[in-house]
């Protein structure tokens, strides 16, 4: 009863005039992001961002319209792996598989009206799943003492390796740069300056902002001047959509399991949503055995990747939420969110700021339902935006960095820093090191020094402290296993997607 109360009470933060107006802008950008190859939701949350800013949103407004972007790009995916077979991001990899084959059938209008359903209904199966598990959780969480705390913050970097790692040890050069650049700034306990250089601007720190920002966008933008990528897809063609209601019904079975094992895989601090899309396909398929037409145009092909991953990705918001571990890119980019609005992610979330937790949960039920109304009836829209050249779109992405930026400090030096970043990030990724763990570093190291200084003043200096009770030995136990397990399973997934798609 609890709990409703406050999911009621959360409807009524999410269903102001201004939240659900909000809510449908993020839905409607964040769709039109993931359906462009290469930007993704986590390029598309970051982009948007300085926006946020820049209008003087409240947090809870704020966190609305960025959760919407985020839901609406995990859609958006879609439509350029059925329409090109070019996946909008890597969950989107799976539904290439039987979307393409339908859009050459000439069923593309049914198989992005089918993908449209199937993500609504994992979707909602993920909310259900975080109104139930995430209260549960983080009253769990409250027992923490700082001991505990600091073991958590040693498993979100021993996961990163689920959400990016191609190359262990270049993740962790990664995380560690990210953990270097966050005791940039005055210390806190002593006062005394690290890393400032006598530059003002650096006293408190690198803004998370500021960073993301550079990183992502404006090395994004680099790689499209690299590229010369200047010419949109004139292929797209779509047919008049002919699908029956007996095609809905036949695909609801395959979406409900596919959203359910999605939720899981999300849950899981690391999994992500690509493994969340991948294992919805692979347990489908084999549950259905000899009836599927797999990687053929089968309808059940579309759905069960679509939902895995819009599970997958509402599923981790629950250890983002709940503990202030970030479940995917997109939610750590999330949480650098929150933090910069001097809200501290985790358990005491719960009590502290019930309105803007429960204000978010309700509006991706909305949110999910938007999407439904909008993918359907306007996915034509989607495809002719699709087709213009990113030449003009990458203009537009680039000034709304720039101006959201400057609009929150009015400093230049923001923008110099925020370039230098971006030029930090196109290396980065030309070496094909990861950037999520270099935010994840920045953001989770000031919180994770803290910890340790506390743990350690508390047992007068004895490190025996960090792994005293039984609780903080299984997180250190779960902290081992996500370390190894994503670099032994990790490869092995990769190489049995890619192979999937290449038989297609």
């Amino acid at each position: 009863m609890e709990t409703l109360n406050a999911l009621m009470a959360g409807f009524g933060v999410a269903l102001t005039p201004m939240n659900l107006l909000l809510a449908l802008i993020g839905c409607f950008l964040g769709t039109l992001i993931g359906a462009l190859p290469g930007l993704g939701p986590a390029n598309g949350v970051a982009i948007l961002i300085p926006l946020a800013f820049t209008l003087g949103l409240p947090p809870e407004s704020a966190l609305i319209m960025l959760t919407a972007v985020y839901a609406g790009a995990m859609y958006g995916g879609r439509i350029s792996s059925i329409l090109l077979n070019i996946p909008g991001d890597e969950p989107a990899m799976m539904t290439c598989l039987d979307g393409y084959p339908m859009a050459q059938q000439g069923k593309a209008a049914e198989a992005l009206a089918i993908s449209a359903v199937a993500s609504f209904i994992g979707s909602l199966i993920a909310c259900i799943g975080l109104i139930l598990l995430a209260p549960l959780l983080a009253r769990f969480a409250l027992t923490f003492g700082p001991a505990e705390y600091f073991a958590l913050f040693v498993l979100a970097f021993a996961t990163l390796g689920g959400i990016t790692g191609k190359n262990p040890m270049k993740t962790l050069m990664a995380a560690a740069l990210g953990l270097m650049m966050s005791t940039i700034g005055i210390d806190i306990s002593t006062g005394s300056q690290r890393f400032t250089f006598g530059i003002l601007e650096l006293y408190e720190g690198i803004d998370f902002i500021i960073a993301i920002v550079g990183l992502f966008a404006v090395s994004e933008l680099l790689f499209f001047i690299e590229r010369r990528a200047g010419d949109g897809d004139s292929s797209v063609k779509m047919n008049r959509l002919k699908l029956r209601w007996r095609e809905i019904v036949a695909i609801i079975p395959t979406s409900l399991r596919s959203g359910g094992v999605g939720f899981v895989a999300g849950v899981l601090p690391g999994a992500g949503a690509s493994l969340g899309s991948f294992l919805s396909y692979t347990v489908e398929k084999r549950i259905l055995g000899s009836k599927n037409r797999f990687g053929e145009g089968d309808p059940r092909g579309v759905a069960a990747p679509e939902s895995g991953n819009n599970g997958a990705a509402n599923g981790a918001l629950v250890p983002m939420l709940t503990l202030g571990i970030p479940g995917s890119g997109t939610t750590a980019v999330l949480l650098a969110m929150l933090v910069s609005l001097n809200i501290t992610p985790g358990p005491l979330m719960f009590q502290q700021h019930a309105e803007i937790v429960w204000g978010v949960i309700a509006a991706l039920l909305v949110g999910n339902l938007l999407l439904l109304l909008l993918n359907i009836p306007l996915v034509g829209v989607f495809v002719k935006i699709l087709s213009v050249p990113p030449k003009f779109l990458m203009p537009l992405v680039t000034l709304v960095a720039i101006v959201g930026i400057y609009s929150i400090s009015h400093s230049t030096f923001d923008l110099y820093f925020m370039i230098a970043f971006g030029v930090l990030g196109y290396l980065l990724r030309k070496l094909e090191i990861p950037l999520v763990p270099v935010i994840l570093g920045l953001l989770l190291g000031p919180e994770m020094e803290k910890n340790l200084r506390h743990a350690l003043s508390l047992s007068d200096g004895d490190w025996s402290v960090l792994w005293s009770t039984p609780l903080s030995i299984t997180i250190w136990a779960i902290a081992i296993l996500g370390l190894i397990l994503p670099y032994l399973l990790g490869p092995m997934l990769r190489r049995s997607m890619a192979a999937k798609r290449n038989r297609n």
